[in-house]
C-alpha cells in the first residue's frame, strides 16, 4: 500500500517536474510584419520637408486607384489574398456617385519608397485621379509551454509542451490625392486571433491565424470606410474652400455640342446669303 502512494507521489512528482522544466525552457517568441504608407509616400521625410500643395482640384466622378502599400521584404500575403482583400475594399467605393471607376492596381506597379514619383507613373498608366493605400501591421506572438499538454499512456505520462498563439492585426486605408498630394480622408480596422497549436502543425495554424486575422481586420475596417466615404462627399459640397469641384463630365460634352450647334448655324447662314444672291441675280 505505502510502495503504491510511494510510486503515485513519484509519478506526479516526476510529471511536475517534467512540467517545470518544459515550461521553464519555454519563451516568447515573436513574427512582425508591416508596411508604411508614410515610408512609402514620403522616404526622404527626414530630409527634405513635406511641401503644401495648395486646395486639390477633385475632377468628379473620379477615377480612382486601390493598391497594398510595397512590402521593404517579403510579402505576408499572395497577390491572389491581396486581389481577394482589396475587391472587398473596392466594393464599397463602387457604391458612391462621386466614383466613377476604382481599379486595383497589381502589386509590381508600386515600388518600396517610391514616393509621389511612383504615384505620377500609375496615375499616367492607369487613368486614375487619387489612389487608395491599404497598409497593413500584424504581430504573432508564441508562448511556449504555457499550455503543456499530458497524455497518459501504457508505459507513463507522455507531456506534449503546447504553444498558445496571438495574432494582432492592423489594416489602415489612405485615400491620397496624386496631383495635390493631399491626404483626402482614412480608415483604419484591427483585429485579434487568438489560438493554440503543438509544435508539429505550429507554422500551419500561424498562417491560417494571420490569413483570417487580415479578413477580420478589413472586415471590421469597411463600417469605418463606409462613414468615410459618405462624410467625405458631404464635407466636399458644405466646404468649397477646401477642395475645388470640376465636372469631368461636362467639358467635352458641352464644347463639342456648342461647336455641332455653331457650324449648324454657319451652314444655315451661309445656304441662306448664296439663295438670297441667286434670287436677286
Amino acid at each position: 500500500m505505502e510502495r503504491s502512494i510511494l510510486s503515485k507521489v513519484a509519478r506526479l512528482a516526476l510529471v511536475s517536474l517534467a512540467l517545470a522544466v518544459v515550461s521553464g525552457c519555454g519563451g516568447m517568441r515573436t513574427q512582425h510584419t508591416s508596411t508604411s504608407v508614410v515610408e512609402y509616400l514620403y522616404p526622404n521625410a527626414s530630409k527634405e520637408p513635406i511641401a503644401d500643395q495648395g486646395i486639390p482640384v477633385l475632377s468628379l466622378p473620379m477615377r480612382v486607384g486601390i493598391a497594398f502599400v510595397p512590402e521593404r521584404t517579403g510579402s505576408t500575403l499572395t497577390e491572389a489574398k491581396k486581389t481577394e482583400l482589396l475587391e472587398k475594399v473596392a466594393a464599397n467605393f463602387r457604391k458612391r456617385d462621386f466614383i466613377k471607376s476604382i481599379e486595383i492596381i497589381p502589386s509590381a506597379y508600386l515600388t518600396p519608397k517610391g514616393g509621389f514619383a511612383n504615384l505620377d507613373q500609375i496615375r499616367t498608366m492607369h487613368g486614375i485621379e487619387a489612389i487608395a493605400l491599404v497598409s497593413y501591421d500584424q504581430k504573432q506572438f508564441t508562448d511556449e509551454g504555457i499550455a503543456s499538454i499530458v497524455y497518459w499512456t501504457i508505459v507513463g505520462a507522455y507531456i506534449v509542451p503546447g504553444e498558445k498563439n496571438s495574432t494582432y492585426t492592423m489594416v489602415d486605408t489612405v485615400i491620397m490625392h496624386i496631383p495635390s498630394q493631399k491626404m483626402l480622408f482614412r480608415a483604419p480596422g484591427t483585429s485579434q486571433v487568438k489560438g493554440s497549436s503543438t509544435p508539429i502543425n505550429l507554422s500551419e495554424e500561424l498562417r491560417a491565424d494571420s490569413e483570417k486575422g487580415f479578413n477580420e481586420a478589413v472586415d471590421r475596417m469597411i463600417p469605418s470606410l463606409e462613414q468615410q466615404l459618405a462624410g467625405f462627399q458631404e464635407k466636399v459640397k458644405a466646404s468649397p474652400e477646401e477642395y475645388k469641384v470640376v465636372r469631368a463630365d461636362s467639358g467635352g460634352k458641352g464644347g463639342g455640342a456648342f461647336d455641332f450647334v455653331t457650324a449648324f448655324m454657319m451652314g444655315l447662314l451661309l445656304a441662306g446669303g448664296a439663295w438670297w444672291s441667286r434670287r436677286r441675280s
